[in-house]
This record gives C-alpha cells, structure tokens and sequence, in this order.
C-alpha cells in the first residue's frame, strides 16, 4: 500500500456499499449486530493450500477507518440526491470501534472455504468493510502463497531473491509483491523502498547496461585499490590483466577474444566494492569472456585480502551453465591454491518460472541463489485468489445464501475453525463447526486455528 494513503480508504470500496449502507439507516438497523466471514472457495495453482496474508493491512485500515469531511462532501455529490442529509450526518460518525476480526495468524497455512477472517460488528459498519478487506486480503494471500510455492520447489537451502518491482501491477503491487513474498519465504528483495517501509532484507549488484556501459580499459577511473590490510593503494589494472592472462592460459581461452570492455567494467565495480563484487557474466560471451574476466578479477581481489561474493547469469541454460560454471571456479581453486574460490555463490535469474525451477531441481544443479520476478509477482497461473465476504449472522440468526450454483452456497452461523494436522504436526485441513456445538471427538484434541482481534480502539501493533 503507497505510504500515506490509508487515510483515505474509507472511499475504496465500491459504490454500491453505500447505497445499501443508506438502506440499513432508512430500516433503522444499522446497529444490528451482525457478522461476516472471508474466505475463498477453491484452493489457488490448483493446490491444497493458501498462505493467509494481509491481516496486517485489515487492521491498519480499521484502525484509520472513518469519512472525513471531503469524502463526505464527494458521496453527496455521487449519491442520488434525494438521499436524506440526516444519513450523511451518521457517516461523519461512523469508525469501526466496535469490529471485531478473528482471524488465523500472518503467513498461516489455510483451506478453502474456511473463514480466513470473521468480523463482526454494526450491520452498516461491517457491510462497508467488505470490498476493501477482500482488496486488503486478495492479492496478498495469492502473492504469499505464490512465493511458498517457489519456496517449496527451490527447497530450504537455496536463497531467494524477489526481483519483480518492474514487472509488478503498479507502485501499490510492487510494494504488496516484495512484503507478501517476503511473508511467503523469500529471502531477500531488490525493492528499495520495500526494505525501508517493512524491513525485509535488500540485495543487488549490476545490470547488463552498467557492464556495457564500457568499453575499454582507459574508462576505469579511478585504478587503485587498498590492500584489506594495507595502507598504500596498489595499481588494482594491472594486477586484473596479469590474473586474466594466467586465468586464460589455465582455462585454454583466446586472451585476445576476451572483451576488455567488460573486464573494464568488472575492475571498475571491484574497485567501488571490493567487499561486495559481484559478476554478471553473460552480456557477451559466458566462457568466453565473462568467466575469464571474472575469475581474473576475483583472484586479483584475492591477492589484496578481498572475497568476491558471488557471480550471475541471466540468460541460457542455467542448470548446465552454473555446472560447467562450477567446475571452473574448481579448477581455479586447485591452479591458484585458493580455497574458497571453489565455492563461490552462483546466482541465477531469467525469467524463472514453476515449471523451469522444478526442471532446475530435478537435473540438480550448482545453483545458490535464484532470482524471480514476473512469475511470482504476476501469478500468471492463477490472476486472483477469488476471495469472497458472505454475511452468516444478523442480530442473532444465522443467514443462509441458496443459489443454483452448489459453490456459491454458504454455512450459516457463527463457527468455531478447528485445525487438523498429521502425526508431524503438519496441517493436513481445518473444519469449521458452530460455535454453540458439543466438540466432536475427532475435535477433542484440536485447538481452534482463529485468534480474536480487538476493536481498533485498543488494537496491538499489526504485522506490518
């Protein structure tokens, strides 16, 4: 959510809440109690789960809900005018003090049809709360659930970086993507601003433009470098183009093949962060140049003191590439008598997909960390999560909807949501049963899954 904004929510929901808010007044039952459960009907991927996500967003939006003045004054304009003035007078005093949310934690496994959220409060209150808990919920339940997915591919060694800010659905999404993944497993993120708002770890190195930006040696400016324990800078070129002749006769490359203008850029970065170098190597020639470019400049870092932190493709067959990638990082290691040249961190990224992880996975591979973007912050196998928000109780009676459509069909009543789990402690379903009936034996031993929120009025800091 673009910082600043939750002040205003009131009016990001849909017209006809209000409309039927108007309704409730002119009966008279606007204060009804009442109670509305949300959850989705199907599980998202074609799955059997979904991360619940968002809960922090629902009460931040609570906390802050009320219609000030201009947005009273632009529903009088919007509304039909023959709409009595006394019901915009009840507007201006309406917060959400008396809402109540149970809900599952943050980042909790859940179930279709399950209530990930009941709220309940005035009948007028909590019918204006629905489009924008469904907005709230949505898209981060299914980002969330996404990025688990990955995570559960990609297994628990590898890191992994959420990269999607430039493929995201806007400024709002890209935030929503970098949290809700984060949430969902990811280990890091390239979003910048998501790191200052949530404080989810930020990673980054170069870009194929930085790289090409070069094109000979004369461009690196400035040339030296402090030894990590030394005071009196060394002439870091040289030292680079004496490691690339060695590195090229070890790996039986053409020196003259090699292109110096990426090499340029390689000393021009080891230079800046000597600490941090990192090397993309595939905006030529992977083996070709790249990989003897980088490894020269490595082993020059070496030789001041300094450990490269990790080289990057982007492009290709990653799978075989970080293997024969590998391979040469060994070989160098032996050769040179470095170690820990052996093991440096091979990160991947291009376009990275389910499909293409899980076949990354299966092959086995060298990779470390992998990089993923449109895939998870689009979720193009599944566009929304298809939460709905159904009323279940009004002033004490449970509320039925009947449809032709069996799905679309609701239980009604307040419920109690009990969570079953395997002999490991693993959730395997959560069933939801009404609050007034005798615990089943099969329930004897579970322990509701809901936790009670609150009124905003005295609600504890949010998950943000």
């Amino acid at each position: 959510m673009e910082p600043g904004r939750r002040d205003s929510l009131a009016l990001l929901t849909d017209l006809y809440q209000f409309t039927m808010a108007y309704g409730y007044w002119r009966a008279g039952r606007q204060r009804e109690p009442a109670e509305f459960e949300l959850f989705f009907r199907r599980c998202p991927f074609r799955g059997g789960f979904a991360l619940s996500a968002g809960l922090g967003e629902c009460l931040a939006f609570l906390r802050a809900f009320r219609l000030r003045e201009p947005e009273i004054e632009y529903l009088q304009s919007v509304l039909p005018s023959t709409m009595e003035k006394a019901f915009f007078d009840y507007l201006r005093t309406v917060d959400a003090s008396e809402v109540t949310v149970s809900s599952v934690p943050e980042g909790s496994i859940v179930f279709a049809t399950v209530p990930l959220l009941q709220v309940k409060g005035p009948l007028l209150v909590v019918q204006l709360l629905e489009t924008t808990l469904l907005c709230l919920v949505n898209y981060a339940s299914l980002v969330a659930t996404n990025a688990t997915r990955f995570r559960m591919l990609a297994g628990p060694d590898k890191k992994l970086l959420e990269l999607g800010l430039r493929r995201a659905q806007g400024p709002d999404g890209g935030l929503s993507a970098s949290k809700y993944s984060y949430i969902g497993g990811f280990d890091w993120t390239s979003n910048v601003l998501a790191g200052k708002l949530y404080g989810i770890p930020v990673r980054g190195t170069v870009a194929h433009s930085y790289i090409m930006s070069f094109t000979s040696l004369a461009e690196v400016q400035p040339r030296t470098l402090k030894p990590l324990d030394g005071d009196e800078p060394v002439d870091f070129l040289p030292l680079a183009e004496s490691w690339l002749r060695r590195v090229c006769q070890t790996l039986r490359v053409p020196h003259d093949r090699v292109n110096h203008g990426e090499l340029a850029a390689f000393v021009s970065y080891a230079i800046a962060f000597p600490h941090n170098f990192q090397g993309l190597v595939d905006t030529y020639s992977i083996m070709g140049s790249g990989i003897p470019n980088f490894c020269a400049v490595a082993l020059a870092l070496n030789q001041l003191g300094y450990r490269t932190v990790g080289i990057r493709v982007d492009s290709g067959d990653l799978g075989k590439q970080a293997r024969e990638i590998r391979q040469v990082l060994r070989t160098c290691s032996a050769d040179f008598q470095v170690p820990w040249f052996a093991t440096i961190p091979i990160a991947v990224s291009n376009d990275i997909s389910e499909r293409s992880l899980e076949e990354l996975m299966q092959e086995g591979n060298e990779i470390d960390m992998i990089g993923i973007g449109t895939n998870l912050v689009t979720c193009p196998l599944q566009p929304s999560l298809g939460c709905v928000y159904k009323l279940v109780k009004v002033n004490g009676c449970p509320k039925l909807k009947l449809t032709e459509d069996e799905e679309k069909m609701t239980i009604p009543g307040s419920k109690v949501v009990y969570r079953l789990s395997d002999a490991t402690g693993l959730p395997g379903s959560s069933q939801p049963a009404g609050n007034q009936e005798p615990r089943a034996r099969l329930f004897e031993h579970a322990q509701p899954c809901a936790q009670e929120t609150p009124g905003p009025g005295a609600l504890p800091g949010c998950c943000d």
